[in-house]
C-alpha cells in the first residue's frame, strides 16, 4: 500500500548537477547502487510527495527525464554548486514548499521528510547535525526565490551563508544518522553496497 502523500503539497527538487568531481567525473545521480541509479532511489521516495518533482542536472537530461515531471539545468554552464540547481529549481517550483534533496543519499527515509514538511512555514527548514547545518536536506519556502536571485546576483554561491541570514528552522539529526550519508566516492559507495 502507498504511503499516503503529504497534506501540505510540496514541490520536490532533487541536486544532481555536479561536476562528480570526487567520482573521477561521473554523473553521480546515475551511478549504480544496489542495482539502481542513485537518482531512482530518490524518486521512489519522493514520488508519492509530489506532483512537481523537479530535477537539477546539467548532463544526461534524457535520462534524467523518466524521474521527473520537470527539469531544469544551471544557468551557467561551469558547475557553480548547488546553490545554483536551488535556485534553477525555485524558478519552476509549483507549490508554496519545495523540498531539497542531494541525489547521492539514497539513505533518506520517510520520518526524515516528515520530519522536515512539520515545520513547514515562513522560513526554510534545515537539517543540522551537531554546529553544522545540512543545507541540500532542507524545504524552502518558495516565496524566498526573489531573496535568492537578489543574493545570487550580487554574488553569494554558498547554500550555507544564504541559509543563516534567514533563521532557519533546525531539524536536529544525530551526527552519526546513517540516512544522511552521501555516498560521493567511490569508497563510501562500496562500503554501502552489500557484497554479492
Amino acid at each position: 500500500m502507498p504511503a499516503p502523500a503529504p497534506s501540505l503539497p510540496c514541490s520536490v527538487l532533487l541536486l544532481s548537477g555536479g561536476r562528480g568531481q570526487r567520482m573521477g567525473g561521473q554523473d553521480k545521480g546515475l551511478i549504480e547502487w544496489r542495482g539502481r541509479p542513485l537518482i531512482a532511489w530518490l524518486h521512489d521516495l519522493t514520488r508519492p510527495l509530489s506532483d512537481d518533482l523537479i530535477i537539477s542536472c546539467n548532463r544526461n537530461s534524457e535520462r534524467y527525464a523518466l524521474y521527473a515531471d520537470q527539469l531544469v539545468a544551471d544557468e551557467d554552464r561551469d558547475f557553480q554548486g548547488p546553490l545554483a540547481g536551488i535556485r534553477a529549481g525555485m524558478a519552476v517550483a509549483r507549490h508554496e514548499q519545495m523540498l531539497v534533496l542531494p541525489c547521492d543519499a539514497p539513505l533518506v527515509d520517510r520520518a526524515l521528510i516528515e520530519s522536515l514538511l512539520a515545520h513547514a512555514g515562513d522560513r526554510p527548514v534545515v537539517i543540522r547535525q551537531g554546529d553544522y547545518w545540512q543545507p541540500l536536506f532542507c524545504l524552502l519556502p518558495t516565496r524566498l526565490k526573489d531573496d535568492l536571485e537578489q543574493a545570487w546576483q550580487s554574488g553569494e554561491r554558498s547554500p550555507q551563508r544564504w541559509f543563516a541570514r534567514l533563521s532557519p528552522i533546525a531539524v536536529v539529526c544525530p551526527m552519526e544518522d546513517e540516512r544522511l550519508a552521501n555516498l560521493n566516492t567511490p569508497e563510501t559507495l562500496a562500503q554501502s553496497t552489500p557484497a554479492s
